[in-house]
This record gives C-alpha cells, structure tokens and sequence, in this order.
C-alpha cells in the first residue's frame, strides 16, 4: 500500500506541475506563416547515439527558424538568443530529433519555470489545429474522446529542472500505463486544447493503463568542461550567465502501439506536420506556460523519407564486380578440385606425440 500511495502522489505531482505550467492560455495575435519552411528526416541508420551531444549530427542538414512569441509573433519580440536549427532523420525504426539554440547558461534544481524548457506537437486527429492545441472548443469540464474526437495533439514536453545533462529520460519501466517521467519531466502527453491536456493514458473518461510514455532524450549546453559523466550532485553542472548553446536530443519509434488516439504515427515516405516551442527565463525571470516561442505560426511539414535506391551507375558497377568475383572464385575452385584428383602423392599420418 504504500508503494502505491507513493506512486499516486508522483504522479499527481507531474500532473499538477503541466497544469501549472501551462495555464493562462490567451489568444494568439494573426502572423504570417512562413509554408515555404520544411523539416526533412533523412534515413541514416545507426548514425546517432542519444546523449544530447549533438557532434554525430555534423553531416545531418539543419533547418534554421526564428523564435517568435507564441501568442504575439512580432519580430521586435524575437528570442534575443538567436534562432533555433531544427535537424531530423530516422533508421527505419525510430525517428531522432535535434534542437539546437544558444542561450546563456540557466539552471535552477527542481525549478523547471527557471530553466529552458522545449516541447515538440504534431497533429493526430484529422480536424487538429495548430491554434488552440487541436482546436477543441469544449470547456474543461465537458471535453473527452467523443465530445472531441478528431482534434488530438500529440506533445512531447521536455522540462530539465530534474534532468542531469547527458542522461537519458523519458519512458522507464516505472512508469509503465502512463506518459509520465518521474525523473527527469520527459513527458508524452496529448491535448484537445491548452485546457484539455493529458498524460497518455489518463482521460476524464478513465484511465487505461496501457498507454507508455514512447519518447526518450537528452540535453547538454556546451559551456560544460566535461564531456560527460555528471551525477546529480554535481548541479548545477556549471556557470550561470556562461555563453553556449543548449542542445536538445530525442527519439521516438516511428509507429507506436497506441490504441487510444494519442500517438502520432509516423510513415516512411510520407509527410506529417510538427510544431516546435521553446521557454526560457530571460532575464532570470521564470517564464509562464503561455510564454513560450515557437518555430512558427502553424505546422511545419516534417517529411519522412524513404531509404535511397541505388543508382543505375554504381548498381550496376557493383552487380559487374560480384559477378566477376563468382566467376572467378568458381574457376579457382574447379582447379584446385582438378589438381587434387590428379595428385597421387599421400601424405603419411604422424601421432601428435611424435611431433
């Protein structure tokens, strides 16, 4: 019983700590959105180990986008740190993400609202809306998979309060039935709208304990003097106001088992829409749910591509070659056969003692 109790007041902690982080949802100012924009996941399998370290991403092309106010996308409000390169690729099975933006050193333990924060969304209902997290226009007390069906979101929300830099969160055996992250706020959620927000796996209707939280990732901020190997008493990992870049690194299996409407599920070959938002404490002051920057102003296509086929000219070339080799270690073979049935010499048996 007590087991239990603790893992019920985990929980609840994670769920009070979204909600707070994400109240006071106000209306988004009209923008241009940039549809020229795309964000390509290229096949490169076994080319990323996942650590936050972002330097076996350096062949893999980046995408660059400004960091505008979510609900106010001015460009006099721009994220005074730079702009935020987005890079993609998948292996057949998972699908990786890197999110790469500079920003002077901030860290805080345990206090996430005073700590750069990134979140990942992507359309699963086929009525979902960038605006208003799906875009559901029932109240918190009446939304629910019926009332609201066709209008799910799927977020990844990455808070690194708790999270040590270059360890892995996300799904644990722990937390198996829900997309909770006890340990580092790694969380798989999905959404009707900003008021409607759940852990996978929990609903206002009842929860279903097998939902898994499908995500896992990193971060690192390369002010850091070591590479790796940091513990948690080792916080808060190095110097506030040190210049550097944040690097955020996740993964996720393309398709998922989700039975509950909750999961995006991905395509080889095809081309699914992503959102991408960023919180950080500028100035020091923590940051509220609502202010956050985004990538832009609607979704962003995300294209998963296909493996290449070989080309005409090096297939061929690699066909000829095999071929030859065929040839020519058949013909090596018939000799040697040949040679041996011609040979009548006999080799003399010697006991292994007389050696």
């Amino acid at each position: 019983m007590p087991r239990i109790m603790l893992g019920s007041a985990v929980l609840l902690s994670v769920l009070i700590g979204y909600c707070i982080a994400h109240e006071d949802h106000g209306e988004v100012q009209s923008c241009e959105s940039n549809s020229f924009s795309r964000i390509q996941a290229n096949f490169r399998p076994g080319a990323v180990t996942l650590d936050g370290h972002p330097d076996d991403w350096s062949e893999v092309d980046g995408f660059e986008f400004s960091l505008l106010p979510a609900l106010d996308p001015d460009e006099e409000n721009e994220y005074k740190g730079g702009k935020m390169t987005v890079k993609a690729l998948h292996d057949g099975h998972d699908v990786f993400f890197l999110l790469q933006v500079d920003g002077e050193y901030a860290y805080s333990k345990g206090e996430n609202s005073k700590c750069p924060s990134v979140a990942l969304m992507f359309p699963v209902g086929e009525s979902a809306t960038y605006h208003n997290m799906g875009g559901c226009k029932e109240s918190p007390g009446t939304c629910s998979d019926k009332t609201c069906h066709g209008h799910e979101v799927d977020i990844m929300h990455f808070s690194i309060g708790t999270a040590i830099p270059g360890r892995l969160y996300g799904g644990n055996p722990l937390d198996n039935g829900n997309g909770s992250d006890r340990f580092g706020h790694l969380v798989d959620l999905y959404a009707w709208n900003p008021h409607c927000r759940f852990l996978d796996g929990l609903s206002p209707s009842g929860n279903d304990t097998s939902a898994e939280n499908n995500w896992k990732g990193a971060w690192w901020h390369d002010s850091f003097n070591v590479h790796s190997g940091f513990l948690e008493g080792d916080s808060p990992f190095g110097t506030s106001g040190q210049k550097g870049t944040y690097y955020f690194e996740f993964s996720r299996p393309i398709r998922t088992m989700d039975r509950l409407q909750q999961d995006v599920q991905f395509t080889i070959g095809q081309s699914n829409k992503i959102a991408v938002a960023f919180w950080y404490p500028v100035d020091g002051k923590p940051w509220s749910g609502f202010q956050h920057y985004s990538i832009n102003c609607d979704w962003i296509p995300l294209d998963i591509f296909s493996p290449p086929s070989p080309s005409g000219g090096s297939w061929n070339a690699a066909l000829a070659f095999t071929l030859l080799l065929s040839v020519t270690s058949l013909c090596v073979s018939v000799f040697v056969g040949y040679w041996s049935t011609r040979t009548n010499k006999a080799v003399a048996f010697t006991p292994i003692d007389h050696l």
